[in-house]
């Protein structure tokens, strides 16, 4: 019995298209449903660091002295927290993958400019 699934699989997918592309060459296409990543719109950034207090996964980091905020992607558990808690609506979930790294302990860093109001 187990040789004749494997057979009808096999043959199956000759007549199939490939379920695999040629990463990064090729991109699929983002569900409509993605939460994808997060991203700060520094223009808008307080520093307040509310983001780095709601972050379940200690993902975030805000340094006030440095005017830096800072995410490690790959510890983000894409739980959006940090967006409903912003109290200036800079962060958002864009609906894009997470690029490709060779480190897991790369984090993206945004520098906030000084307001000089």
């Amino acid at each position: 019995m187990g040789i004749f699934k494997l057979a009808s699989m096999t043959i199956g997918s000759l007549f199939k298209k490939p379920e695999t592309i040629q990463y990064p060459a090729q991109r699929k296409v983002a569900p409509a449903q993605l939460k994808g990543h997060v991203a700060n719109n520094v223009d808008e950034c307080i520093l307040c660091g509310i983001c780095e207090k709601r972050c379940p996964c200690g993902a975030i980091s805000v340094d006030k002295a440095a005017r830096t905020w800072s995410i490690n992607g790959f510890s983000c558990i894409q739980c959006a927290s940090c967006v409903r808690e912003c109290p200036k609506h800079c962060l958002e979930m864009r609906p894009e993958y997470t690029p490709a790294s060779t480190s897991t302990k790369e984090s993206n860093v945004y520098y906030i400019p000084a307001n000089e109001k």
